[in-house]
């Protein structure tokens, strides 16, 4: 059997498992954000923190749980690194240095898990286990509950009130993502992956010499930092490393973590919603924009453009041997398409165009299918621009589930698509005009452009993943990347709880035969080209002068 042949199979094989999951988890999670009923376990944490889990919140008041949650988190999680030097099962590292104890705080709270540090040598048990992997698993359950503030602006009408935080927060932990990080993780250790508490030994020789490894509760970890599409591993290597990814069957069953949620969501937002056609039509516009990144980035990677190649089968500089070409490709499709940033293969050592892809799929703003929440949000609010060119076409108000998208609501849609690529493009231009950040790149030209385009555009797209080659472990890298997560987290957050605030405020629009209809092909036709058009060319320049430069100069 050739090797592109064997992918396709892989990719239909995930596609397969990816379809009959969908229904089910799906209707899962729309019954968990529905539930009025709390379960006793659940009522003792609500207890704990004062939190009344039956009080509706406006969105001004859900956006101050927010931001005051992750506020503490940030907190917390850097207090932990800036003592581990002190706690017991620090496996006698020291304790985190301040810049880039924030970095790493800031990108595990914002979903990012931007990593500039190696793993097995910086960080031991307490603050992996306690620290960043409790991280993996509340900063995902903040998007999902994000995104179902806004569903319930579009399912409600003449309120402002849109849930509970604390109540979507702690059902999304323990009613969605432990489940399935359990089950999860069961399958992880029954591949190879470890899960213990061992202490620094060594193992066999290497070049003379022994090596030192560290054990780990990894499998567990590696189960949420894919499910929750947070990415950062617990070794440097990442899911590369065969004690996190130990086999073909693992990696596939890590890509179908990654995508498992953000395409189920949308389903729960059709049920929420109550037009499941609607659902359907988000969904299309996720999977035709994956299944074509997924397509360019394997006949990119199995072109051939010389002898080496010809050897190879295809681009094989910083690729997995035990997965290949094809399965890299499709899990870093996957990781850039989401905010996961997990990596099986090293993003740098892609061919020019490849690098491209990763790039524009973060810069798409990760909606195909997105993160966990975020990916979902995300995409809605590409639907409300969609909708707004479709009413200046033909000179109607816009309308979408019912709803009027006037001034207010396409100006707060606006500045959810402008906040992001502010940042990327803002950090990108300074790093690059001032003399001291340059020092960090390893390349020059336009792979080493690419080199900090991608750290930014992987930073304010709360991705976490690395092209490599990039020394980030510097006062300004720590410090400017972690504002700029920071940023991407949590301003469009703003802006889109404020849109479902004011959506859950509007009576209904009764639908007429002038109104566009939103869960038909033309109108998933149309939100792909806005997506493509009004995101992608934002970017196209930078892109320029980075990937397709060295792409079409290879």
């Amino acid at each position: 059997m050739s090797p592109v042949l064997a992918d396709v199979l892989q990719l239909l094989a995930l596609i397969a498992a990816l379809a009959l999951a969908y229904r089910p988890l799906g209707d899962h999670m729309a019954r968990v954000y529905s539930s009025e009923k709390h379960y006793k376990p659940e009522k003792w944490i609500y207890k704990a923190i004062g939190a009344n889990p039956s009080a509706e919140m406006r969105w001004p008041a859900y956006l101050r749980a927010v931001l005051a949650f992750s506020a503490v988190s940030v907190l917390f999680l850097y207090l932990l690194q800036r003592l581990q030097g002190v706690l017991p099962g620090s496996l006698g590292f020291v304790s985190i240095d301040p810049d880039q104890a924030f970095n790493t705080a800031a990108s595990f709270v914002a979903n990012t898990n931007w990593q500039s540090y190696y793993g097995e040598q910086a960080m031991g048990h307490v603050v992996q286990t306690g620290g960043l992997a409790v991280q993996n698993f509340v900063s995902a359950a903040v998007g999902m509950a994000v995104a179902v503030a806004l569903v319930r602006g579009f399912a409600r009408s003449r309120t402002g009130e849109l849930g509970n935080f604390w109540a979507d927060l702690v059902r999304g932990v323990f009613r969605i993502l432990l489940p399935i990080a359990v089950i999860g993780a069961i399958v992880l250790v029954a591949c190879g992956a470890i899960q213990n508490f061992a202490g620094i030994h060594e193992v066999g020789q290497f070049m003379g010499g022994t090596q030192q490894w560290n054990g780990g509760a990894v499998a567990s970890q590696e189960v949420i930092k894919e499910l929750g599409t947070n990415g950062g591993g617990y070794f440097n290597a990442n899911s590369a490393h065969p004690f996190e990814n130990p086999t073909p069957f693992s990696n596939l069953f890590e890509i179908f973590l990654i995508l498992l949620i953000p395409f189920a969501l949308t389903r729960t937002f059709g049920r929420m919603v109550g037009n499941l056609r609607q659902g359907y039509a988000i969904l299309a516009t996720m999977g035709v924009i994956w299944i074509g990144f997924t397509a360019l980035m394997m006949w990119t990677e199995f072109a051939h453009h010389g002898p080496a190649f010809d050897v190879a089968g295809g681009a094989m500089e910083g690729k997995e041997t035990r997965f290949g070409v094809g399965a890299s490709a499709i899990f870093s499709v996957a990781t850039t398409l989401t905010s996961t940033g997990a990596v099986n293969s090293f993003h740098s050592s892609y061919t020019g165009l490849g690098g491209g892809i990763q790039l524009l799929g973060m810069q798409l703003g990760e909606i195909a299918p997105g993160g966990v929440g975020s990916g979902l949000y995300g995409m809605l609010i590409m639907a409300i621009i969609a909708v707004f060119i479709a009413g200046l076409m033909v000179g109607r108000t816009p309308e979408y589930l019912g709803k009027k998208i006037g001034t207010r609501e396409i100006k707060l849609a606006a500045c959810y698509i402008l906040i992001t690529p502010a940042l990327v493009l803002g950090f990108t231009a300074a790093a690059m005009a001032l003399p001291t950040p340059g020092n960090s790149m390893t390349n020059a030209g336009a792979h080493g452009f690419s080199e900090i385009l991608y750290a930014y555009t992987s930073g304010a797209n709360n991705n976490g993943s690395a092209f490599a080659g990039l020394n980030a472990d510097t006062q300004w890298f720590n410090s400017t990347i972690g504002i700029a997560m920071l940023l991407g987290r949590f301003l469009p957050m703003v802006f889109v709880l404020a849109l479902a605030g004011s959506l859950a405020e509007q009576k209904p629009v009764p639908e007429t035969a002038g109104t566009l209809r939103t869960d038909k092909p033309l109108y998933t036709g149309l939100l792909v080209g806005t997506i493509l058009i009004v995101t992608g060319l934002t970017y196209f320049p930078a892109l320029a002068l980075g990937p397709l430069a060295e792409g079409l100069a290879s």
